[in-house]
């Protein structure tokens, strides 16, 4: 990575930032006291704490209980149908409404365990859950991984960083690139103004709250200027964020976007039993 690209530490935490000696001082001592600690505490679930085989793991009732998405599912938006056609398949919702990046792959539904995960990383700073479901995210969207140029995280504003102090995409796009060797960038694109919560809003609102929320700024158009992105986030529910940051890295100038996020809300009974070919 070259250095005007290289992610630096700022002030509020965002989990990046250059290593220089000291950190990596810091991070072998954290590592080795990890270690110390996996033979005074045995490893437990994250989830309910039952004790488990391996360090940052689920148990087996837990992971049990996490809806993973494998296929079959629509090969733009990701989300599971009952059967297998044996085909390629698109949604009905792909169909009458296909959204501004490419395609999306998650690790799982959001719902029970899935949603406990995504809260206590989000808002439990829970962080040390990120490298583990980083590497589930890599895995689930292995293939747009491999074809991706860059790894891009959703932005947070400013203000919301500094309340959060830290952004848990961000955190779990570094993961990801760390595991696959792929370039990351959390400054590419910006949250230019602050947003309402999500939370709530009907789709028409969390549309219009997004709308000209996101840019690739004029000096920032080369980072991402005819690259396939991928972009990152933990948990997508209706699109409208993804949508309007695809939006903004297109209009910057990426070639095309890819999402890949922890989990996301699927309706049942509304896009798994009708579907067409590609």
């Amino acid at each position: 990575m070259s250095p005007e690209l290289r992610p630096h530490r700022t002030t509020p935490h965002l989990g990046l930032f250059a290593l220089s000696g000291t950190t990596r001082m810091v991070r072998t001592a954290r590592r080795a006291a990890a270690a110390l600690a996996d033979i005074v505490y045995p490893p437990s679930c994250l989830v309910c704490q039952a004790a488990t085989a391996e360090p940052r793991a689920l148990c087996a009732q837990c992971w049990g209980r996490l809806r993973l998405i494998e296929r079959p599912y629509c090969e733009r938006l990701g989300t599971p149908f009952a059967v297998d056609a044996g085909a390629a398949l698109l949604s009905p919702a792909a169909i009458a409404n296909p959204p501004v990046y490419e395609r999306a792959r998650a690790v799982a539904r959001y719902d029970e365990t899935a949603r406990l995960l995504a809260h206590r990383l989000k808002y439990g700073d829970r962080l040390d859950l990120a490298a583990t479901i980083a590497n589930w995210m890599a895995r689930a969207g292995a293939e747009l991984l491999a074809e991706a140029d860059l790894i891009v995280p959703v932005p947070l504003h400013r203000s919301r960083i500094w309340k959060r102090r830290f952004n848990q995409a961000a955190l779990l796009a570094d993961g990801m690139a760390r595991r696959s060797g792929k370039r990351f960038d959390a400054f590419a694109l910006r949250r230019k103004r602050p947003t309402r919560p999500q939370v709530g809003l009907s789709r028409a609102e969390r549309r219009a709250n997004l709308t000209g929320a996101f840019e690739v700024g004029e000096e920032d158009k080369a980072r991402v200027a005819g690259l396939r992105v991928l972009l990152v986030d933990d948990v997508l529910t209706t699109g409208s964020t993804a949508n309007a940051a695809a939006r903004a890295l297109l209009r910057g100038g990426a070639a095309a976007v890819d999402v890949v996020v922890f989990a996301t809300v699927v309706h049942d009974g509304v896009v798994h039993d009708a579907f067409a070919t590609t």
